[in-house]
């Protein structure tokens, strides 16, 4: 997650016990070939399963493709006994990168009390592996549960100065929004490198279950007018929603981001196109 040239990077999730690993161990293979800075595996926060399935993709992922990989651990349903337990797994298999993350309160669920926020994970793993190197989430538009942007970036920075290396956002529609954030982030004194989290839209159903579950994320007019336009027509929403996001990347990589994180879906189709269109952005090298 280097500073001095822009990464590419994908996040995959653990699927379903019931459903099996072979349409993931396929795709990760075709992601295998495009050369990815590293890959991200999701954890759940209401399955108490992440040996079985974060740690064992992480540890395929480092060892079996040698892709760097970073394991999310979120906290918020987990004792500090389960996560040193997590820690001492991943570190068997030499996955040291974790995204450490609070993770989403489940109504009806009862969280624990040993990590109220993620700055309390990454203090403890800090304590407990100091050689860790732990990343941090970001929220361009702000967290859902902060009260305002101001609160949200005196929080981030408390992540920071705990120990995140780098951070990586939320996904996010308008790079405007982003910019702004950037530079709060600069203004607070939060001067690691951040990675923007970028979800290509392919379809109607993922363009509703957005619309459902974040709803503090800006939908600029041209990304509404694909949705309503191509609301009917799988295929043209499908190449319109890469085309978007391709758009996003460029924009992004010319204002010198950091990396780009690719919310991939599991779907190596969808990295493959954003490599082919974007790899010559991240290969570049400035003449000397």
């Amino acid at each position: 997650m280097s500073r001095q040239t822009p990464s590419l990077s994908f996040e995959v999730f653990p699927p379903n016990p019931a459903v099996g690993n072979d349409k993931i161990i396929a795709a990760l293979k075709d992601m295998q070939g495009l050369a990815p800075h590293f890959i991200s595996v999701t954890a759940s926060n209401n399955k108490f399963n992440i040996k079985e399935t974060t740690v064992r993709l992480a540890d395929y992922i480092q060892n079996d493709l040698e892709i760097p990989t970073i394991a999310h651990l979120p906290a918020i349903y987990l004792t500090k006994d389960k996560v040193a337990e997590t820690i001492a797994d991943l570190d068997k298999v030499g996955v040291q990168k974790i995204l450490a993350l609070r993770g989403d309160i489940i109504p009806g669920v009862e969280p624990q009390k040993d990590f109220r926020y993620a700055t309390d994970l990454i203090e403890f793993i800090k304590e407990q592996a100091p050689h860790f190197d732990i990343i941090g989430a970001c929220y361009p538009e702000g967290h859902p549960d902060s009260p305002n942007q101001i609160s949200d970036i005196q929080n981030l920075k408390k992540k920071v100065d705990a120990g995140c290396s780098s951070l990586v956002t939320q996904l996010f529609f308008d790079n405007e929004r982003f910019y702004d954030f950037q530079d709060k982030c600069t203004l607070a004194g939060i001067d690691v490198p951040i990675h923007a989290g970028i979800m290509p839209i392919l379809n109607r159903n993922q363009a509703l279950r957005l619309l459902k579950t974040c709803e503090n994320i800006h939908l600029p007019r041209k990304f509404k007018a694909i949705l309503d336009k191509y609301e009917n027509d799988p295929e043209s929403l499908r190449a319109a929603g890469l085309a978007y996001a391709v758009d996003q990347i460029v924009d992004l990589v010319t204002q010198d981001v950091a990396g780009v994180h690719l919310y991939t879906m599991n779907n190596a189709e969808t990295a493959q196109y954003i490599h082919q269109a974007t790899h010559a952005l991240f290969n570049h090298q400035p003449v000397k």
